[in-house]
């Protein structure tokens, strides 16, 4: 082992990029290395799906399918199916009539396979947005506060500014955004496009109306702003009725879909997509799709989405007649049980004060998702994060990373969905141990 740093080629972090000394670069992992400092720790910080209907077997199963799509379904000769497997597959992935399929019966879409490009989890998909969009440092996204703070780690790594917007009960407050939009310009930025989670979003939980996700298109085209919608929450609601994405009310193509099978199959798998149907024209571009071009920078950057885990993804969508409703039906119930037992848990341990003053603990209520927000009575930063899981044995997510420009000092997201009842429970009777001691 080298002990000595003078014998070893040295970077100072300020020779490295920007992007590296940002706090929301590292806000991931530093919820990996506290959980793993507390292993007993009860941890409603990791945003992950339900894991206890999974099972190995079913890798295989869903591969043994896929391969006999493609040669019952595709045609395809043996030594075809062998190449589609183990070499270098198509940019725009294997799996683009299976997702023509699953978004028309889950999302009623009706989209062209040209339109979808299969990528390395939705992540990869954010990054191609990115790069395409900007074209010097004018560019900027406009994005709620609080948004997903892999959404914004992505835009430090591609140098685009994220540009605040205020998010209401309803999640983004789609007339500020029209305030926004027009103060960027006025200082001479140049709005590309705005990124929303409409369904439960991380890390609010919160959920768009029909009104406004009917506004935000008109929005959309009265400011000429692409719409990147993330989805992947949207099968997760609490009640069994669900409003109509905003790619499917889209009309005049002002919509970037980017769908995940993180949540809805198995995270592991890092299989995303996105529908990007806009036109492109000039340069010889006429008649070509935005999906063209995001093929284009993917084969620089991935060259193509592992072909083993596009078909193991594959098999799944056939094996349930590419409706992942149906294939997330269990999973559904879960998330479910689980937010009622944490809204309920919530109401136990911080009830309503009796003498009409505020209360010192909100919290809202989602509709549905993996995640809801507590708002405490002193500030939840990392320090308080490690004092917690040291002394209380209880893990949470520090909202504060999820702010583009600073926010959330008090707030708290809170995960369910790898919980049971039991662990819930003893879990918030921790946290309300923590707030009797911050509060004394």
């Amino acid at each position: 082992m080298i002990t000595d740093s003078t014998a070893v080629t040295t970077f100072r972090l300020d020779e490295l990029h920007a992007s590296l000394s940002d706090p929301v670069l590292g806000s991931m992992t530093l919820l990996n290395e506290i959980a793993g400092r507390f292993p007993e720790a009860v941890s409603f910080a990791a945003g992950r799906p339900y894991e206890e209907f999974y099972d190995p077997p079913q890798i295989h199963q869903y591969l043994e399918r896929f391969v006999t799509y493609l040669e019952v379904e595709r045609g395809q000769k043996p030594e075809q199916v062998r190449t589609a497997l183990f070499q270098y597959g198509h940019t725009k992935g294997l799996l683009t009539d299976l997702l023509v399929r699953h978004l028309a019966i889950d999302e009623g879409l009706s989209v062209e396979p040209e339109s979808i490009v299969v990528t390395t989890g939705c992540q990869e998909a954010m990054i191609l947005l990115l790069r395409a969009l900007r074209t010097d440092a004018k560019d900027a996204i406009m994005a709620p506060a609080p948004t997903y703070v892999g959404f914004l780690g992505a835009a430090r790594l591609m140098e685009m500014p994220v540009l605040p917007v205020a998010e209401g009960s309803g999640g983004i407050d789609v007339e500020d955004l029209v305030v926004q939009v027009r103060r960027a310009r006025e200082r001479g930025l140049r709005p590309r496009a705005c990124y929303v989670v409409p369904d439960f979003a991380n890390p609010s939980g919160l959920s768009m109306s029909l009104a406004d996700r009917r506004r935000l298109l008109e929005v959309a085209e009265q400011e000429e702003l692409l719409l990147i919608e993330d989805n992947p929450y949207s099968l997760f609601n609490s009640d069994g009725r669900r409003l109509p994405s905003l790619k499917s009310l889209d009309i005049t193509r002002r919509v970037v879909y980017v769908g995940s099978f993180a949540k809805t199959a198995f995270p592991g798998a890092r299989v995303g997509y996105l529908v990007a149907d806009q036109l492109v024209s000039g340069l010889g571009c006429e008649g070509r799709l935005l999906a063209d071009q995001l093929a284009k920078l993917k084969s620089m950057l991935t060259l193509n989405t592992s072909t083993v885990s596009q078909a193991v993804i594959g098999g799944k969508l056939l094996a349930n007649e590419c409706s992942m409703t149906r294939a997330t039906e269990r999973e559904t119930k879960i998330y479910r049980r689980n937010l009622a037992r944490v809204l309920a848990g919530l109401e136990r341990h911080f009830p309503a004060p009796t003498d009409g003053s505020p209360p010192r603990v909100t919290w809202n209520i989602p509709g549905g998702g993996m995640f809801a927000v507590v708002s405490l009575p002193f500030e939840a930063d990392e320090a308080m994060l490690e004092y917690s899981a040291q002394r209380f044995g209880v893990l949470w997510t520090p909202m504060r990373h999820f702010y583009p420009e600073g926010g959330g000092t008090h707030q708290i997201r809170l995960s369910f969905s790898v919980l049971t009842p039991a662990q819930i429970d003893e879990g918030l009777a921790r946290l309300a141990a923590l707030v009797r001691d911050r509060t004394a």
